[in-house]
Order: C-alpha cells, then sequence, then structure tokens
C-alpha cells in the first residue's frame, strides 16, 4: 500500500505529525512557531510564492491555521535527514507541552 500523505513516508515525521494534529488548538500554534524555529536553524528556507498566497484554499486539517500551514510548508522544503530531526524535536517539544 502506498502511502498518500507527503508526511507518512517517514514514520518519526508521521508520528510528530499526527500528534500536532491531536493536540489543542494552543499547542498547535505554538508547535508551528517552533518547527519554523528549528527549521530556519537548520538552513530551511521558503521560495516566495505571491500567487499561491492569492490561490490559498483550505484543503487539509493543517490548512485551517496560517500558521500550521506555514510550519508544515518548511517541513516539506527540509531534506529528509533534516525532517526526522525536526520530527524528532518535534515529539520532544509536545512531550512536554502536554505534561505542563
Amino acid at each position: 500500500m502506498e502511502n498518500k500523505r507527503w508526511y507518512d513516508k517517514e514514520p518519526t515525521l508521521s508520528l510528530a505529525i499526527s500528534l500536532i494534529k491531536n493536540s489543542n488548538p494552543n499547542t498547535q500554534k505554538r508547535c508551528a512557531e517552533f518547527i519554523k524555529t528549528k527549521a530556519e536553524d537548520y538552513g530551511v528556507t521558503l521560495k516566495s510564492n505571491l500567487l499561491g498566497a492569492f490561490n490559498y484554499v483550505l484543503n487539509r486539517w493543517y490548512d485551517s491555521s496560517e500558521e500550521l500551514s506555514t510550519a508544515f510548508d518548511y517541513l516539506k522544503a527540509a531534506d529528509d535527514d533534516t525532517r526526522k530531526q525536526i520530527a524528532i524535536a518535534i515529539i520532544g517539544f509536545l512531550e512536554k507541552a502536554e505534561t505542563c
């Protein structure tokens, strides 16, 4: 069976995304900021897409939040190794967030 979602190709990333999805909106927002910072620390950058901003359509669960959508764009832009490292950091972040 082929994975349909881009983040299901890597089990650690899939787990991290699942944990984000099941978090409360406030934790999701904080996690989005964490992802952006982590990705930038690894040198991940986003290409400017002004046309995409005008054609913004809510298709995926994470598109309901602009912060989450941008954070996921950073994850998509990262290479496989960086994406896995960020996923491990996300899991740790969410583990701490849920215990606070």
